[in-house]
């Protein structure tokens, strides 16, 4: 019991002395910031306002309100219009974020692409820094590039909570971006589970046809070659298992199975197949699924079933 003590007890202080070295390095940066600041003898507006982005997304408070007692403008923008407060939510600095906010930041303030403090949040994932804008009023439809949703930009970063969160103040989890890819479609195309469930549940139609004919099993069926096949397989399993057609054609005429195959994503097209998934289909080129992929087992294992 002794030994798991002082075990438990050397974790702890393990843990302790990390933060420490952490909070030294973010002193030492702030004070390397500040220091590089205050050694020139008269700066510009636009040294000023770099030294703020620079005191923003490394959460240097107390530079910060120097910056802002001088006359530094909480609404200055970066080369791609961002402002000090979308630097803060990019870096998950809730405390930067209040500071901002308190000396009038504008909340929905957009880039050049049309993102928001709200969206870097809800892209980089960070909770806290989410929940704080949407309780100070941070429009949860204001949307990014291409026209991507703050939602739809949490789904494919993998952040359930702040899906939830958005979802119970307003988001739409239907809204399609420029390219026509709602939420639901990041997240299965990221093999993100629980918010496939959570999306469906809220009557999303999981045959639905999304741009170019695709359908949610084909996008979880070729899942980015990033993600691990292991979760990318569990939501295909789940999709069938919730009434998914595992035969549904997209605009090339091409089956799951056809782009799982193309996609090497083998354990997945022994799934398919072991649900019932015809092999001898082809596309609109007049190519099956064993004459897309380049795995030889697989091809074998393709070819068999209907050559019988």
């Amino acid at each position: 019991m002794y030994r798991h003590a002082l075990r438990l007890c050397s974790g702890i202080i393990v843990m302790l002395s990390t933060a420490l070295v952490a909070c030294a390095a973010d002193s030492e940066r702030c004070q390397e910031l500040g220091d590089r600041f205050h050694v020139k003898k008269a700066q510009s507006a636009i040294e000023v306002s770099l030294a703020l982005f620079s005191a923003a997304d490394e959460n240097c408070t107390s530079l910060a309100s120097e910056l802002l007692d001088g006359g530094a403008s909480v609404d200055a923008r970066d080369r791609f219009g961002a402002r000090p407060l979308s630097h803060a939510a990019r870096n998950g600095h809730l405390e930067m974020v209040d500071l901002l906010l308190a000396r009038g930041a504008p909340i929905n303030a957009r880039n050049l692409a049309g993102a928001t403090a709200l969206y870097f949040a809800a892209e980089r994932g960070h909770v806290a820094v989410t929940q704080r804008l949407i309780e100070r009023g941070a429009d949860v439809k204001l949307t990014g590039r291409t026209g991507i949703s703050p939602v739809a930009a949490a789904a494919y970063a993998g952040s359930d909570a702040i899906v939830e969160m958005l979802l119970a103040h307003g988001a739409d989890e239907r809204t399609p971006d420029e390219t026509g890819k709602p939420p639901i479609v990041y997240a299965a195309a990221r093999a993100k589970l629980d918010i496939v469930k959570r999306l469906l549940a809220r009557g999303i139609d999981v045959n639905a046809r999304y741009a170019n004919d695709l359908t949610l099993l084909m996008w979880a069926a070729g899942a980015d070659e990033k993600i691990a096949e292991a979760d990318a397989l569990k939501v295909v399993t789940y999709l069938l298992d919730v009434g998914a057609h595992i035969d549904d054609r997209d605009a090339r005429g091409r089956t799951a199975l056809m782009i799982a195959a193309e996609g090497g994503r083998a354990d997945i097209a022994n799934l398919l197949l072991e649900r019932g998934a015809d092999p001898s289909l082809k596309d609109n080129t007049g190519k099956r699924a064993a004459d897309l992929t380049t795995v030889s087992l697989l091809r074998e294992r393709l070819t068999t079933p209907w050559a019988r």
